[in-house]
């Protein structure tokens, strides 16, 4: 039995978060029967439990509510309880699995506590944490020291991108760090829901939106997904229909900022409707979208991304190496020169019905061949079992 911990994620069942859903297929979807999976869930609750899920045993962990540093403090707590129960269960030649390059500087002093009971330590690197515009520079620069230690302490780095793999030999080449390259999964199931559903006719009602008439965006309401450009390129577009955000937007400085620089707020075409926690929901609102716009340029494989292509038919992306690998002939690119994005909505205004078809079915085929869940998990549990 391979005995799989894994840290870093937020917790399963999963509620949102990349690396929660990947967790929880993970999870769910496992087909071998020699794996293990311990997983450690975040809580601001001092009551913690420890419960099965899918056959995981998940283990919660308290962390204070003190902002970002949380993460940090959560990963090294969880590291300690990995260790705590590798030692009481007496567990062997495993693997640790942590998700992220939060804790660089600390690392180094784990690996060979995991290593006395022949336990590998595995990370995710995820994407460029260190240059998203969110962080100041002082944190940006702990996030690109922290990554440098854990890829030179980790026995391997799983890469989710091949630009992030590339990315990895060619900036820390004197660590020789040892990768593999296995993606983030979609599916291309349809949702369960219909018109007829309460949930969804109340959800278009109040949001005034009218099925199949909208762009729809969904994702991190940060700078470096590219909202200015979008929003305004939309803004300068003849398009009679809505652009609909779904992202965790407060009334905070970026929204207040973006709101002075385009006046967005004057155009009743621009709808910040909030989040959608309700998978099946927001699969729907996806399905029924009029197109897609992704402006991520930071990160490898996005899974909103991935999430689209399975479910959305016209699919507008910035164009970026990272979207490109994923993506390839299925979907439309845009760069931020002005007025690009904003002649390319009212050319994808004028489409026809068969145009559109074959861009949605060429989109689900790159989720079918190279990012279906079935083919992550094997690939997961064919890596956790090699050695």
């Amino acid at each position: 039995m391979k005995n799989v911990f894994i840290v870093g994620s937020k917790g399963i069942p999963a509620q949102y978060g990349g690396y929660e859903t990947f967790v929880d297929n993970l999870v769910a979807r496992q087909v071998s029967k020699d794996i293990k999976y311990h997983v450690a869930c975040m809580t601001f609750n001092k009551n913690t439990r420890d419960y099965d899920y899918n056959g995981a045993d998940c283990h919660e962990i308290c962390v204070p509510n003190i902002g970002g540093p949380k993460a940090i403090l959560y990963d090294l707590k969880a590291l300690n309880w990995a260790l705590k129960e590798i030692k009481e269960k007496n567990l062997r030649n495993g693997i640790v699995y942590i998700l992220a390059c939060r804790i660089g500087p600390f690392i180094h002093s784990y690996i060979p506590k995991f290593h006395k009971y022949g336990f590998q330590v595995w990370v995710n690197p995820d994407g460029h944490e260190w240059l998203r515009a969110k962080w100041s520079k002082p944190v940006r620069t702990y996030w690109k020291i922290s990554e440098a230690g854990m890829v030179k302490n980790a026995d391997l780095l799983v890469c989710d991108s091949k630009n992030i793999e590339k990315y990895i030999h060619e900036t820390y080449r004197c660590y020789n760090p040892g990768t593999i390259f296995i993606a983030y999964g979609a599916d291309i199931t349809k949702s369960s829901l219909s018109f007829e559903d309460n949930k969804v006719k109340d959800w278009y009602q109040a949001k005034k939106i009218m099925p199949n008439n909208y762009y729809l965006i969904v994702g991190r309401f940060v700078p470096e997904n590219n909202y200015e450009t979008m929003i305004r390129e939309f803004m300068a577009s003849n398009t009679k229909k809505d652009l609909v955000i779904i992202t965790n937007v407060e009334k905070n400085d970026f929204y207040e900022s973006l709101k002075e620089k385009t006046h967005f707020d004057q155009d009743a075409r621009i709808k910040f409707v909030g989040t959608v926690y309700d998978k099946g929901l927001l699969k729907f609102i996806r399905e029924n979208a009029y197109g897609y716009l992704h402006g991520h340029s930071v990160g490898g494989t996005n899974p909103s991304l991935l999430e689209a292509l399975g479910s959305t038919k016209l699919n507008l992306l910035y164009n970026v190496g990272f979207n490109k690998e994923v993506a390839e002939n299925a979907v439309l690119y845009w760069s931020k020169t002005p007025g690009f994005l904003s002649e390319l909505l009212e050319k994808t205004d004028n489409l026809t019905a068969r145009q559109i078809d074959n861009l949605g079915k060429k989109a689900k085929q790159r989720i079918l061949y190279d990012y279906s869940w079935e083919k992550i998990v094997s690939n997961y549990e064919n890596a956790f079992l090699k050695d």
